[in-house]
């Protein structure tokens, strides 16, 4: 699984992208923001569930309890508005 970071996320973070394999119970956007959140200071900084950051799924908006697949591209972003 490729996932994408942007914005503040990434310089918390220190990374731009990363491959990840999450254990294979997790199932969700949500379930996989909270594991990345776990994997050291860098990723609890930027993906902390009180944070506003937004999850897509192969460059589609999506919910933390959108489902997820092995090879899927995940992006983690802060808000945005739109003008």
């Amino acid at each position: 699984m490729t996932i994408l970071y942007f914005s503040w996320v990434r310089t918390r973070i220190g990374l731009d992208r990363e491959t990840a394999a999450p254990p294979p119970d997790l199932a969700t956007l949500g379930q996989v923001r909270q594991w990345l959140a776990g994997l050291g200071p860098g990723h609890a900084a930027a993906l902390a569930p009180d944070l506003p950051v937004r999850g897509a799924v192969n460059q589609e908006l999506a919910t933390p309890d959108h489902p997820i697949r092995p090879g899927d591209e995940i992006a983690f972003f802060p808000l945005f508005s739109g003008g």
